[in-house]
């Protein structure tokens, strides 16, 4: 079995975050890992890992075990159009090396031509799913200028500011090299939410649609926060457009804050609910004020 092999397996057997499945990787690379994961190979405790941390996740390995095709699903996701990418390969993006949880590979459709922009020439536009008009104006319009300027708009599909950024990145874009990339929260065989399956189409015809997990997984809340992280490394600034208190667009900026990217936030209404999110990143200082498209490549320039 190869790295890459192993590597697709481990993205349907190990969770992101799975600290004794990331010190078996680091220590008899993914092929090793994946044996003794699964049996194939003895399980003897190492480095900090103790043999009751061993078993405890051997016991949840083993239920997912069975499922363990990797070579359907690298099979599968050619028929879609895409492939998978290992740290190993020429086009992985190397800003998911600053996670310190990386992905353990990731599985992409679309036009992937050079590769994935490198984070310097990306932007992550992110906020409210019931944005307001104002936060669909100001996403629209830094995403269409942000795109001409040959910049790349990273987002996450979902309903409100995520599509509105990827609708405008399309629209804008100069044609040279990806327009725009959602980062999904489930397998690529399936557009999540199927209200914007139009949109995903029409994305991979310019961009990508990735995703950590293999095809056939299903979007979970979980899954969403952990996909947050991917869009923070992909991207030189995350900007907040619109988010309230709790958003989930909070947690792809704290995730940025966490590896030393750049956080934006444009201000709003202090009336508005939609914006208190924002004006809580801005008050707690992990947020630069952004008004316009010039203040965030500057802000990607620094």
């Amino acid at each position: 079995m190869n790295d890459r092999i192993a590597r697709a397996a481990l993205t349907r057997l190990f969770e992101p975050h799975d600290l004794v499945g990331r010190a078996l990787v680091a220590k008899y690379g993914a092929a090793d890992a994946l044996k003794i994961a699964t049996g194939a190979l003895p399980a003897t405790p190492f480095w900090d890992v103790t043999a009751d941390a061993l078993g405890e996740s051997l016991r949840r390995w083993a239920r997912r075990t069975p499922d363990l095709h990797p070579e359907n699903d690298l099979a599968t996701i050619e028929r879609l159009g895409g492939g998978f990418l290992t740290p190993d390969d020429e086009l992985w993006p190397v800003g998911l090396n600053d996670l310190p949880a990386a992905p353990w590979g990731l599985w992409y459709r679309g036009v992937i031509g050079d590769g994935i922009p490198a984070p310097s020439k990306c932007v992550a536009l992110t906020g409210s799913r019931d944005c307001t008009t104002y936060g669909a104006s100001v996403t629209g319009d830094m995403a269409y200028r942000l795109a001409g300027r040959g910049l790349c708009i990273i987002s996450g599909l979902a309903y409100g500011i995520d599509a509105h950024a990827h609708r405008a990145a399309l629209a804008g874009t100069r044609g040279d090299g990806a327009a725009t990339i959602a980062v999904l929260a489930g397998g690529l065989d399936r557009d999540y939410p199927s209200g914007n399956a139009d949109l995903a189409a029409a994305i991979r015809a310019n961009g990508l649609t990735v995703s950590e997990l293999p095809p056939g997984t299903a979007p979970t809340r979980h899954r969403f926060l952990q996909r947050n992280r991917i869009i923070a490394a992909l991207a030189g600034v995350t900007c907040v457009v619109e988010a309230r208190w709790r958003s989930g667009a909070l947690n792809t900026a704290h995730h940025a804050e966490a590896i030393a990217r750049h956080v934006a936030a444009v201000p709003g209404s202090i009336h508005s609910a939609n914006s208190t999110g924002c004006h809580r990143l801005l008050k707690e200082g992990g947020a630069v004020l952004v008004t316009d498209p010039e203040d965030v490549t500057e802000l990607l320039a620094s």
